[in-house]
C-alpha cells in the first residue's frame, strides 16, 4: 500500500472493523485552523482511523456557512494528513440532505456530488430522512420517497465514481425530531425495511444513521444554560442494531450528535461495533472559540457581538432563553459574515491567526481527540484496516 496520505474509501474502514468493538470518529471541522492538524496528530499517536467530513450546509458549491468549498476542505485535510504522516483517514460528505424531494433539489445535489468527487471525496452520507409520508399505511409506504431518492443518488455516485470504491451512509429517521411525547425514535422495523428495500435496488450501505434521541449541536436546559447530552436511547439503538444483524444485513450504525455527551458514558455504555461511526462536529467549533476567547479577545468579542446583533431576535422567537444559547447555536454563521458591500468580516482574520494561536488550537485539538479515541475504543484500529487492505488488495 502506497503511503501518499490521500483519503481512503470509508467502505474499507467499515468492512475491516465491522466485527470489532470500535467506533471510527468522524470530525466536522468547521474551522480548520490548527484543529485539523491536532486531530491528525492524535490519530497517528493512537493509530486510530479517522474520518474528516462536512455537511452540505457547512460546505457547498459556494462554501456553505464555513466558507470552505469541497476542494478547499479536501486540500486542507490532505495537507494536514501529509504533514503528520497519517494514512488511514477518509474524506466524507456528511448529511447530503434532501428536504423536499423535488427534481430541482436533486439535480442541485448532484452538482455538489460532482464537485466532491472531483475534490477527492470517497465517502458519502445521503440524508433523505425528511421525506417521510405520514399518510402511508405501511412502513414501506412511509419510507418510499426516502428509499427512492436515496437509491437514485447512490446510483449517481456509483456512476460518477466509475470503478472507484467509496463508502456509503444512509439515514432513516430525522435526527432530533420531536412530537408531543418527546423524541421520535427510529424503530427496528423502519431500519430493516429501509435497508431491505435499498438492497433490492442494488444499494448496499455501510452504515445507517438513525434517530435515537440525539440532537445536533450544543444542548441547553430550560433556562438556556449549557448542559450535557444524555438523551441518546441506547436500548433502542441496540434493538435497531440487533434487528439489522438478525436479517443478515452487512450494515452498522452511525451515531450523530455526539457533542455534549460525556466521554466516560461513551466509553462505558455505547455499543461500540454496533455503532461503527461516531460524528463529532460542534465540539471542535466550541474549542476554537474557547481558545480565541483567551488568546484573541478582540476578534472573539467582535464575533460574539455580531452574532447577538444579527440573531438575538430570531433566536428568541425560536425559543432561545439566554445569550449563551444564542451564541452557541448561531455563532457558526459568523465565519462567513459579510458587510453591506459583500466583504467578509471575519473569515480572513480567522485564517490569519498568529502562530501561537494556531499552536494552541492544535494542542487543544490533539488532547481532546486523544480522549475521544480512548472513549471510542478506536486505538489501533488503523492497523486493522491496513491489514485488511493488504489482504484484499495484495
Amino acid at each position: 500500500m502506497t503511503n501518499n496520505f490521500k483519503s481512503i474509501p470509508s467502505n474499507l474502514m467499515f468492512d475491516a472493523l465491522k466485527n470489532e468493538k470500535a467506533i471510527v470518529m468522524a470530525c466536522n471541522v468547521r474551522i480548520t485552523k490548527g484543529i485539523l492538524k491536532g486531530i491528525f496528530k492524535a490519530a497517528k499517536k493512537t493509530d486510530s482511523a479517522v474520518i474528516m467530513e462536512l455537511a452540505k450546509s457547512e460546505s457547498d458549491l459556494t462554501g456553505g456557512y464555513t466558507g470552505l468549498k469541497p476542494k478547499d476542505f479536501a486540500e486542507q485535510c490532505r495537507e494536514a494528513a501529509s504533514e503528520t504522516g497519517f494514512d488511514i483517514w477518509s474524506l466524507h460528505a456528511d448529511h447530503m440532505t434532501i428536504k423536499k424531494g423535488t427534481e430541482e433539489e436533486i439535480q442541485e445535489l448532484k452538482k455538489l456530488i460532482d464537485a466532491q468527487i472531483s475534490a477527492g471525496f470517497n465517502s458519502f452520507a445521503l440524508d433523505a430522512s425528511f421525506l417521510f409520508d405520514f399518510e402511508g399505511k405501511t412502513v414501506e409506504e412511509e419510507l418510499k420517497q426516502n428509499i427512492d431518492v436515496t437509491a437514485e443518488l447512490a446510483e449517481y455516485i456509483k456512476e460518477k465514481m466509475v470503478d472507484k470504491e467509496f463508502g456509503l451512509e444512509v439515514e432513516v429517521g430525522e435526527i432530533g425530531k420531536k412530537n408531543e411525547q418527546g423524541m421520535i425514535l427510529t424503530t427496528p422495523e423502519e431500519a430493516v425495511v429501509f435497508i431491505r428495500e435499498l438492497n433490492k435496488k442494488g444499494v448496499f450501505p455501510n452504515v445507517i444513521g438513525i434517530a435515537n434521541g440525539s440532537t445536533h449541536g450544543n444542548i441547553y436546559d430550560e433556562k438556556g444554560h449549557s448542559t450535557a447530552q444524555i438523551s441518546i436511547n441506547l436500548e433502542q439503538t441496540k434493538a435497531v442494531a440487533e434487528a439489522l444483524k438478525k436479517e443478515g444485513f452487512n450494515v452498522r450504525l452511525a451515531q450523530h450528535g455526539i457533542t455534549g455527551t460525556p466521554r466516560e458514558l461513551i466509553k462505558k455504555k455505547f455499543p461500540a461495533g454496533d455503532i461503527l461511526k461516531g460524528n463529532v462536529g460542534t465540539f471542535w467549533q466550541n474549542i476554537f472559540f474557547e481558545v480565541l476567547k483567551v488568546m484573541e479577545p478582540e476578534l472573539y468579542t467582535d464575533l460574539i457581538e455580531w452574532t447577538l446583533e444579527n440573531f438575538r431576535e430570531k433566536a428568541m422567537e425560536k425559543g432561545c432563553k439566554s445569550d449563551e444559547e444564542i451564541i452557541g447555536k448561531y455563532i457558526k454563521f459568523a465565519t462567513t459574515a459579510k458587510d453591506e458591500n459583500g466583504k467578509l468580516l471575519f473569515f480572513n482574520r480567522i485564517y490569519s491567526l498568529r502562530n501561537e494561536v494556531e499552536l494552541a488550537l492544535e494542542s487543544r485539538a490533539y488532547a481532546e481527540a486523544i480522549l475521544f479515541f480512548e472513549a471510542f475504543h478506536s486505538k489501533g484500529s488503523a492497523e486493522i484496516i491496513r491489514k485488511h487492505i493488504k489482504r484484499i488488495k495484495g
